[in-house]
């Protein structure tokens, strides 16, 4: 969960005020679409308890091309989330320093500090990461709560935003409302890739996934509903920090400014276990073989410190192309970029699921629940918009020939045992 719980509900009422009330549609949309997703992911980590997640489904159930394929995706859209969790962070950090607003290199400078700087922490030791995630989890679900709960009991239920504000027909501006907001749930599936770290998987993840849900699920519509009934839709689609800015009235200048910090826990704290993730996962594709170098390997503090170097080398290259467009427009590409790149993967997993649980007894729940998944997936892939759509399918076309160049090297291995070496 505190992976999940991050950058997604802090700005992403921002993004989805020019959509009105079928912004509030697509909350209730994404979260029954990542329930699905949650309970295909359930399933199918009961039957191949394996590091690596979507990545590690999809090559069991289709083999190494696809798996390094699908793997590729999913790391494009870690790398990319990290990018777009720093650009949410520095957005709250504005408030306390309008020059990282007013500033495109003051804010590309300081989203690459924090990169960085949470890539030294993880690399020290798995229990540094663990310190910092456990901490962060606990800070960053009271803000979200408290201006939930002042809007819903202060708020000014006249100031609701019509229904259609935009000049979309109102199927489009729904996909495109939940694709934006399933990016508050990317990070559901996150809690297959560490199989590896994890007693008893088989029984603890379908219970991390769907518990995990639930309560996001149930946080992002209080807190979401706080903030359209507190602020002004028009001042809301240009606000850098939105809980910051709706608690103002309530709170005031200081209480705000409580907000806008515990925003800022809550964003670093996804952004350092998106860190984390992302290392993890470019280390399961390496232990198959399917990843150049010595990137499967763990440093002396047992963590994938070369994987996470690499991917933070991408996340700082996404930063300083985008870095211009300014706080909140940067971080509408790239959480359309990782969510496609997300959503991939999981449709792959789903057919992985619907080619698993073909003719076992008593499967029919789960061919369901695989079939939802992925329909759920492709609604979200359309929703992501031709421009995101293109510039992911150029970034996964570039993965052929590093695959070409991978094929020639020895052969690679399962992931399912992993390896512990050090560095």
């Amino acid at each position: 969960m505190g992976g999940t719980i991050g950058s997604g509900i802090f700005m992403l009422p921002a993004l989805l005020a020019p959509y009105g009330l079928l912004g509030l549609a697509g909350w209730l949309i994404a979260g029954a679409g990542a329930l699905v997703l949650s309970l295909m992911l359930a399933d199918l980590s009961k039957t191949l308890p394996v590091i690596g997640g979507p990545y590690a489904y999809a090559r069991a159930g289709m083999g190494d091309f696809i798996g390094f394929w699908i793997g590729w995706g999913y790391w494009i859209a870690l790398w990319a989330a990290t990018a777009a969790i720093a650009v949410a962070c520095v957005g709250y950090l504005s408030f306390f320093f309008p020059i990282l607003n007013d500033s495109a290199a003051a804010s590309a400078a300081m989203t690459l500090a924090l990169i960085w700087s949470l890539i030294a922490i993880n690399s020290r030791s798995v229990a540094a990461s663990g310190g910092v995630q456990l901490l962060t989890t606990l800070l960053k679900i009271l803000p979200l709560l408290l201006v939930g709960l002042l809007g819903l009991a202060g708020g000014d239920f006249d100031q609701l935003p019509p229904v259609n504000p935009s000049d979309g027909h109102y199927l489009a501006v729904i996909a495109t409302s939940v694709t934006l907001v399933m990016w508050a749930f990317v990070g559901i599936e996150g809690g297959t890739v560490p199989a590896d770290n994890m007693r008893d998987p088989e029984r603890l993840i379908p219970r991390i996934l769907i518990a995990g849900t639930l309560t996001v699920l149930t946080v992002y519509v209080i807190a979401y509903l706080g903030v359209i009934l507190l602020l002004p839709a028009e001042t809301l689609a240009a606000s850098s920090a939105p809980f910051a800015d709706a608690s103002v009235a309530s709170l005031g200048k200081a209480g705000a400014g409580i907000i806008a910090a515990g925003a800022i826990m809550a964003t670093a704290g996804a952004l350092n276990a998106q860190i984390l993730l992302s290392g993890q996962l470019v280390r399961a594709i390496a232990l198959d073989g399917l990843f150049p170098g010595n990137l499967d390997r763990l440093n002396s503090g047992g963590t994938p410190a070369r994987a996470m170097v690499v991917s933070g080398i991408f996340a700082s290259i996404l930063v300083l192309t985008n870095y211009y467009k300014g706080l909140v427009e940067a971080f509408n590409m790239m959480i359309l970029l990782s969510t496609l790149t997300t959503l991939i993967p999981l449709a792959f997993a789903a057919i992985t699921a619907l080619i698993l649980f073909r003719g076992q007894p008593k499967a029919g729940r789960k061919l369901v629940t695989a079939a939802l998944a992925f329909s759920y997936a492709l609604l979200v892939i359309v929703g992501a918009g031709q421009e995101t759509v293109y510039y992911g399918f150029i970034l996964l076309v570039a993965a052929m020939p590093v695959y070409a160049f991978i094929r020639h090297q020895p052969a690679g291995k399962s992931n399912t045992i992993p390896k512990n070496e050090s560095a």
